[in-house]
């Protein structure tokens, strides 16, 4: 429930969703078929891969900043130090900067709910379920991505864990199994403990994990198409653990599913942001994200309309719907928004990515939360 939603230079790319080029679970984001038994999973990941060595052979010779930043290599975010502590590079593999988004989603599906209280065990299943979310699925869906962009990383950030060797293959697969089925673990935990006769947070958990296979992974590999792929990223960022969270809680209903599939398209808008800074590599390995399909210039229209309009159009459902308070809230949120995007991010969308981001971002988080207190009451 990995997959808001690396969606925040994070590459973006639900859960997973949510740099991030991530898919409750996922960012670029940031899966084999669940019918296979262990070895054949794991074979089926070794089959596509090409060695390391040869990947680090083919990167050019750019080096990172030896002033880079502990800070930022904890973080997985461009800029980071060179690390050796194999713990510290594992941390970064999960790049904990995409967290944050899928924990939210989980916030926004307890407050949809109306049926999360402030006592010790209500407190309790959602840290459980945002520790899924984050840290297991999330971290699962970042560091299968990175292991299936080697190749790109070895073009545009060859310094990267994966393709400079700073991780070996093994330790890579052993850490991308490690976090799936302790994120599946816990989904079925919260299913138990929440007196589900159906398990519907381990399904969602095994769909998002499914999810961000196919985005990183060939044959489907939905990242090499813009529009899916963001897609996928944004859904897995915003509704995948927003219905996690009102699963545990209370029921999910249809006209949740449809908000927040509609509220995936502004996710989408997200996680073209972090497409700009990969144009170079994307065109060499055939990759069509939206920058290299439509030029950057087009590209970072659709990138605001999609992420405005779609908020509007939420502002007038609330309307409509008799919430006409919480419809100018969510307006008032989606200025400053447009602010920051005239202000950065269509000036240069390279240069400014992460100030943007930081800037606006915000915004439209608080704006998931005004709508799920909406359509609590």
């Amino acid at each position: 429930m990995a997959s808001l939603l690396n969606m925040v230079s994070v590459s973006p790319r639900i859960l997973s969703t949510t740099h991030t080029r991530t898919p409750s679970f996922q960012a670029r984001p940031h899966l084999p078929p669940f019918s296979l038994s262990f070895s054949r999973r794991r074979l089926s990941i070794r089959a596509a891969e090409t060695d390391t060595n040869e990947v680090k052979s083919q990167a050019p010779g750019t080096a990172p900043s030896k002033d880079g930043s502990s800070f930022n290599q904890l973080l997985g975010i461009k800029g980071a130090a060179q690390e050796t502590n194999k713990w510290k590079i594992r941390l970064q593999l999960t790049k904990p900067v995409t967290w944050p988004p899928l924990v939210w989603g989980v916030v926004c599906g307890a407050a949809a709910s109306g049926n999360f209280h402030w006592t010790p065990e209500d407190v309790a299943k959602s840290i459980v379920c945002m520790l899924m979310s984050g840290p297991f699925l999330t971290g699962y869906t970042q560091t299968m991505n990175d292991w299936y962009d080697r190749e790109i990383d070895a073009i545009n950030e060859p310094y990267r864990p994966i393709p400079s060797g700073a991780i070996s293959e093994n330790e890579v697969i052993t850490q991308i199994w490690v976090l799936l089925l302790g994120g599946l673990s816990l989904a079925g935990l919260l299913d138990v403990w929440a007196g589900h006769d159906f398990p519907i947070v381990f399904y969602l958990a095994v769909g998002g994990s499914l999810l961000s296979y196919i985005y990183s992974a060939p044959p489907l590999k939905l990242k090499q198409n813009g529009w899916i792929g963001n897609f996928a990223l944004g859904a897995s960022y915003i509704s995948l653990p927003w219905w996690a969270g009102q699963a545990l809680f209370g029921t999910l209903t249809p006209d949740i599913i449809v908000l927040t599939l509609l509220y995936s398209i502004a996710g989408l808008g997200i996680a073209i942001v972090n497409d700009f800074k990969s144009i170079e590599g994307d065109r060499a390995l055939g990759l069509q994200s939206l920058p290299v399909a439509f030029g950057a210039e087009t590209a970072k229209w659709i990138c605001v309309g999609a992420i405005d309009i779609i908020q509007l159009s939420v502002a007038g459902y609330l309307l409509g719907a008799g919430k006409p308070y919480y419809a100018l809230a969510l307006l008032a949120l989606i200025v400053p928004q447009v602010v920051f995007q005239f202000q950065y991010f269509l000036k240069d969308p390279v240069k400014y990515d992460v100030k943007y981001q930081a800037s606006a971002q915000p915004f439209l988080i608080l704006g998931l939360l005004v709508t799920a207190l909406a359509t609590s009451h």
